[in-house]
Formats: C-alpha cells, sequence, structure tokens
C-alpha cells in the first residue's frame, strides 16, 4: 500500500493558488483513475484506488497547509506503514522555477511549512516528496506569491505540469524511488 499526500489549503479562495499544487496534482490522479467521491477520512478527504494489484490511498489534508502532518500521520499510523518507503508528499516548490519537478527520498523541508510538518510528525527527514516548481516572483512577499493564483501564461502550462506530476507519481508507485528519482530529476 502507498499514500499519496497532496498539501494545500481548503477553502475556494485557495483552489488555484500556488501553494495548491499538491492538491491539484492529487485532483488530476483522482481524475485519471476515475476515483469517485473522496470520504472524510484521517482529517483529508481520501479516496482508494487499486492499481496493478497495490492500494494507493490519495489525501487531500484539510488541516491546512501548516498542520498537513497531522493528518498524514493519521492515515500512515492507522495502516501501518513505513514514511520512508510508503508515503510520496507531494507540494508547491517557489526555489524551483515553474514547471520543474524533482523527487527526492529525504532532505530538509527546505522552508516549506507544509512539508515541515510531515517532517516533524514522521520524526525522519526520510520522506520521499515530489517537488512542483511553481517560481518565485523576483520582490514580491513570498507568502503573497504562494498564496496567489497562478498567472494567465502559468494557468495554460498547468494541464500539461499537472499530467508529468501525475506521471511522476506512477513512476514512483511502479519502479520505486531510485529509478523515478532518476528518470524525473533528468528532464531538462
Amino acid at each position: 500500500m502507498k499514500i499519496i499526500a497532496g498539501l494545500g489549503n481548503p477553502g475556494p479562495e485557495y483552489v488555484f493558488s500556488r501553494h495548491n499544487a499538491g492538491w491539484l496534482v492529487v485532483d488530476h490522479l483522482v481524475g485519471r483513475f476515475s476515483c469517485g467521491t473522496p470520504r472524510m477520512q484521517f482529517s483529508s478527504m481520501a479516496w482508494t484506488h487499486f492499481r496493478n494489484g497495490e492500494k494507493l490511498l490519495l489525501l487531500k489534508p484539510l488541516t491546512y497547509m501548516n498542520l498537513s502532518g497531522r493528518a498524514v500521520r493519521e492515515a500512515v499510523d492507522y495502516f501501518s506503514l513505513s514514511w520512508e518507503n510508503d508515503v510520496l508528499v507531494v507540494y508547491d516548490d517557489a526555489a524551483l522555477p515553474y514547471g520543474k519537478l524533482r523527487l527526492r527520498k529525504k532532505g530538509s523541508a527546505g522552508g516549506h511549512k507544509g512539508m515541515q510538518s510531515v517532517l516533524g510528525m514522521a520524526g525522519t527527514l526520510y520522506v520521499c516528496r515530489l517537488r512542483v516548481g511553481v517560481g518565485a516572483a523576483p520582490g514580491e512577499n513570498m507568502v503573497s506569491w504562494v498564496l496567489g493564483s497562478f498567472s494567465a501564461g502559468e494557468r495554460s502550462g498547468l494541464p500539461d505540469l499537472l499530467d508529468r506530476a501525475a506521471d511522476a507519481v506512477e513512476l514512483w508507485c511502479t519502479e520505486g524511488a531510485d529509478k523515478a528519482m532518476n528518470a524525473i530529476n533528468a528532464t531538462v
């Protein structure tokens, strides 16, 4: 079993904000897998999908970004899963150019409050994460930038970005972190 947790914030004002890139990726996977209506579980909207005989739990934590770790931990503990091998966290990263994807098996939160919460609850830096580049506007307040909506140009590229991110998640599920990192991180 695997958990794919997309980080974001609930509420209509955040739906297409850069900070909700993780939620958008999960939404894309839900559509791709035809998962239907979510259930409320683990302080999240949750969907279950069976892919190649393996159960996938897709989560959109409803705890707001800064408490995301609590929701993910509820699911990890309930199913007695390994943070290192069974969890993939998907979230926005303003340090990456828009559209760039990076998969890592371990590391710090890099200033991202949602990932900081996840790592704190996990008690380890060994948590796989797919970072979705949302870029940074020069001179712009970081909070305003990530909570802001994608620009028209970014929105036009969003379907391709979400397709690539969903492909990356599927690759992680089928091939494991090392092979997926080699393929995803090698792309320009």
